[in-house]
């Protein structure tokens, strides 16, 4: 299953391929930073990461932007509000808050795999305010209610 993202590149992501996915059973695509110079974030610092690409999603999606894994289990580069929501009629830069968990700097290079986005249908909720809800098995609780094991 295949859908169309327009996008439009600017000029700080000339040069840049567009997002693409690893491999065959990738569910994510690699964005790039489109720095135009190396970015140096420090430790528990955060930095807005740009990708040059302005996008117009199909009617019904978002585009959930993630952290990648090898970038936060070696260097602690995470996404402070993974997943971030691209909404389908947002039409500015694509940009990623990137926040550095680790204990030294690190430093974005252009054309680095920055973050991966997984274009993803959106259900719209209705609410239906009722005077009870149903009872389940585990109820009011939460915050570790259910347990570590």
């Amino acid at each position: 299953m295949s859908a169309t993202i327009r996008v439009t590149r600017l000029p700080h992501a000339a040069e840049l391929p567009l997002p693409g996915y690893a491999t065959d059973g990738a569910a994510a695509m690699d964005l790039l930073a489109a720095v135009t110079e190396p970015l140096t974030i420090p430790p528990q610092g955060r930095a807005l990461v740009p990708t040059g690409l302005r996008v117009a999603l199909p009617h019904g999606h978002e585009w959930q932007i993630r952290p990648r894994s090898g970038l936060a289990l070696k260097h602690g580069i995470v996404l402070p509000n993974s997943p971030g929501t691209i909404d389908e009629d947002y039409r500015g830069e694509v940009q990623v808050i990137v926040l550095n968990a680790g204990l030294e700097p690190f430093t974005v290079e252009r054309g680095m795999r920055i973050a991966q986005a997984v274009l993803a249908p959106v259900t719209r909720a209705v609410f239906e305010e009722v005077e009870e809800l149903d009872d389940t098995l585990r109820g009011a609780g939460g915050f570790g209610s259910t347990g570590t094991k």
